[in-house]
C-alpha cells in the first residue's frame, strides 16, 4: 500500500513560488493602478497553493507593517486585476482565485524568540540536567 506524501506536492510548491514571483514584480513595477499599493512596499512572503490549483492564499506584508489593513483592503479591490495578470502569465487550465491574508509569521517569531531571551525561560536553559 503506498503511503500518502507529507506536504504539498512539488507541482504546488512550484506553481505557488510562480504565482508569488509573477505577484511581487506586479506590485514592485508599480503595475496597479492603486494609490496605496503604490505608496507602500509589499513583501509577497508566500503563496498557498490548492490541490486542485484553483485557489491561491497569498500572503503578504507591508514594509515594517505600515497600514497593513489599507494594504489588504486594497489588494483585495485589485484582485480581478490581478488575477487576470496571473492567469496570462501562467498557463494553468483555470485561473486560481486569490485570497490574499497578512503574513503573521514574522510577529510568531519575534513572540517566541522573546519567549526564549525571557530570564526565567534563561534560567532554566542554564540548569544542568539531572539523570
Amino acid at each position: 500500500m503506498a503511503q500518502q506524501p507529507e506536504g504539498p506536492s512539488v507541482r504546488l510548491l512550484r506553481v505557488g513560488e510562480q504565482v508569488r514571483h509573477i505577484l511581487s514584480e506586479i506590485l514592485t513595477r508599480g503595475d496597479v493602478h492603486d494609490d496605496v499599493l503604490n505608496n507602500h512596499v509589499v513583501s509577497v512572503t508566500e503563496v498557498r497553493m490548492s490541490p486542485d490549483l484553483r485557489h491561491a492564499t497569498v500572503f503578504v506584508k507591508p514594509l515594517l507593517g505600515q497600514d497593513e489593513e489599507a494594504v489588504l483592503k486594497a489588494l483585495r479591490t485589485n484582485t480581478a486585476y490581478l488575477q487576470r495578470e496571473v492567469a496570462h502569465r501562467i498557463r494553468l487550465k483555470y485561473a486560481a482565485k486569490l485570497k490574499f491574508l497578512a503574513d503573521d509569521s514574522f510577529e510568531e517569531g519575534s513572540h517566541i524568540d522573546r519567549l526564549l531571551r525571557d530570564p526565567k525561560v534563561v534560567q532554566d536553559l542554564e540548569k544542568p540536567q539531572e539523570d
